[in-house]
C-alpha cells in the first residue's frame, strides 16, 4: 500500500445574486474600456466558487 497524493479543483456557480453581480462587474469594466485580459478573469473569479483541494488517500 501506498498514498496518492492528488490535487482536485472544484468548480462551481456561486449563489444568483452573486454570480449577478460579478456578471454585470465584468459588463460595466467592457463598457468602461477595461482590457479584456483584466475583467473577464476578474469577472470569473467572482462567478465562479474555485476551491483547490488537496487530497491524500491510501490505495
Amino acid at each position: 500500500m501506498f498514498a496518492c497524493i492528488g490535487v482536485t479543483v472544484d468548480i462551481h456557480l456561486r449563489d444568483l445574486p452573486i454570480a449577478l453581480i460579478g456578471a454585470a462587474g465584468g459588463a460595466f469594466a467592457m463598457w468602461a474600456n477595461a482590457p479584456a485580459e483584466i475583467a473577464i478573469p476578474t469577472a470569473l473569479l467572482i462567478v465562479f466558487d474555485i476551491r483547490p483541494r488537496r487530497c491524500r488517500r491510501r490505495v
